[in-house]
């Protein structure tokens, strides 16, 4: 039986280096409170809208990508949010809201008592996954 995760600073699962769909659903279970809905949410937006998407935990952080392309989106539970990085999200219309110090990435912060736009995500995760990936 695998151990319990346990949370880091600001509430984010640690999880496992791993490849594929158990260690991001690993992740997910493991995310504290109402992330743990939000988390599965995300998780099911992103599969409809890029069929065969590839999938890892790394850096206790769910990773999105095209096989052999790189990674397009990553996930990261903070305190109080969850941070959805586009990784190439500069070149997103519109652009995601959070800047971030690379000129590239932009965010998405989610909160529980905000709403949450599923359809612009889904909008933006299928641009995103046209785009080239990050090679981590």
């Amino acid at each position: 039986m695998a151990e319990p995760s346990r949370l880091l600073a600001g509430g984010n699962p640690q999880i496992a280096k791993g490849f594929g769909d158990e260690p991001v659903q690993a992740y997910i279970a493991a995310m504290p409170g109402w992330k743990r809905d939000l988390g599965a949410r995300l998780d099911a937006l992103i599969v409809e809208a890029v069929p065969g998407v590839q999938k890892a935990v790394k850096w206790n952080s769910p990773l999105y990508g095209n096989e052999g392309d790189g990674w397009f989106l990553g996930l990261h539970c903070l305190t109080k949010y969850v941070k959805v990085a586009f990784f190439q999200g500069a070149a997103l219309d519109p652009l995601p809201p959070g800047a971030s110090k690379q000129q590239a990435v932009r965010y998405l912060d989610i909160y529980e008592d905000r709403p949450f736009d599923e359809v612009q995500f889904e909008a933006w995760v299928k641009q995103a996954s046209r785009l080239p990936g990050e090679k981590m």
